[in-house]
């Protein structure tokens, strides 16, 4: 049975999107981004926005290039019940957990913000320890979250996507 956090109203949360195998039913990529985030509606998140897919180089092992994306989401589910729910739908997409960081996989769905604040636990932790450092994270999530706050720096999304991609002087 999932937890709710606050019956007066839903929480909102920023998630991230990626996949960069082919599924046998959904397609390429950005397709199966865009079957993953209907399966979350089905699941009863409300999509509020979701930002255009983007493709990126990958990070780790992997040399399959991604498919990116963020949506902003409402849900009376706390972060684990959440975490829970997202790994579910990668599980359904034919996510296998094999221990290796960073290899390809079909899809993933990361829990970046929550209008709740920091959340810390064994199997969790928001914000995501590495979004600052990821632009194809914080591209996707300036389209839908430009104004939340990371709770971290205080900088919005958007402040903290231009920090990140502004251009830097070369050095000699």
């Amino acid at each position: 049975m999932p937890r709710i956090s606050d019956p007066a109203g839903p929480w909102r949360y920023l998630i991230a999107l990626g996949s960069n195998q082919r599924h046998p039913r959904h397609g390429p990529p950005p397709k199966v981004l865009r079957a993953a985030l209907a399966a979350m509606a089905a699941a009863g998140l409300a999509l509020e926005a979701a930002s255009p897919i983007i493709t990126s180089a990958p990070v780790g092992p992997s040399r399959r290039r991604y498919a990116n994306g963020a949506a902003r989401i409402a849900s009376p589910l706390d972060p684990p019940a959440l975490l829970a729910l997202l790994q579910r739908i990668e599980t359904a997409f034919g996510r296998v957990r094999r221990g290796q960081r960073w290899g390809a996989r079909t899809l993933d769905l990361d829990v970046i913000l929550w209008s709740g604040g920091p959340w810390c636990s064994k199997t969790l932790t928001v914000p995501h320890p590495c979004f600052r450092q990821r632009a194809f994270v914080l591209c996707p999530a300036a389209t839908v979250a430009p104004y939340w706050r990371d709770p971290g720096t205080a900088c919005t999304i958007r402040h903290l996507h231009a920090r990140l991609t502004r251009p830097r002087p070369i050095r000699r």
